[in-house]
């Protein structure tokens, strides 16, 4: 074995700390920048802020919830308005499969329904409305209530009901839609 002077051991230890120094320096800058970044983002999310609610209405306008939640925040009941006994509960089921929140167990509709379907709601459900028209293929009817208050949305099944639409199909169903419209009597609660 070779044997190294005094010298040769400092030297070699010197540049040993060095390296190590500079490679540090590279982690630190490295880590300072992450967290930069990481803060940057946090503070521009625009998803986690919840915005204000409309002030600017007009005097006798109602706020409503224009924005398109994700399902699983779309609170449903679900009404037969045909003579087809358990078809209330089996479109239930399949909106609760694709993570709606069935807030009362289906029920039946006295008036009965010709059509596709019919969705009541009220101002705070506007979106959500938008939402589950587009699961009718945009071939159910609305009826808004400007004086209801909750944020539930009554589906009634009606006699040409055949199924929910597919992912596909709901996409492309509301972009034919667009964006939900205000219903009269009311202001958007939630302005861009």
């Amino acid at each position: 074995m070779p044997v190294r002077g005094r010298a040769g051991g400092v030297r070699g230890a010197v540049q040993m700390s060095i390296a190590r120094v500079r490679a540090l320096v590279v982690l630190g800058a490295l880590f300072v920048s992450a967290v930069v970044l990481v803060t940057m983002a946090v503070v521009r999310d625009t998803q986690t802020v919840t915005p204000a609610r409309a002030t600017g209405c007009p005097p006798g306008q109602v706020p409503a919830d224009l924005r398109l939640p994700e399902e699983k925040n779309i609170k449903i009941n679900v009404l037969n308005g045909t003579r087809q006994a358990g078809l209330a509960e089996q479109v239930a089921e399949d909106f609760s499969n694709r993570e709606f929140v069935v807030v009362k167990p289906p029920s039946t509709d006295r008036k009965g329904v010709n059509g596709v379907a019919v969705l009541r709601y009220g101002p705070k459900a506007v979106g959500a409305a938008h939402v589950l028209r587009a699961y009718f293929l945009n071939q159910a009817e609305l009826q808004f209530d400007v004086k209801r208050t909750n944020d539930v949305v009554d589906v009634v099944i009606g006699n040409r009901y055949r199924q929910l639409g597919t992912i596909t199909e709901v996409n492309q169903s509301i972009g034919a839609l667009g964006k939900p419209q205000l219903p009269k009597g009311t202001c958007d609660a939630y302005p861009r």
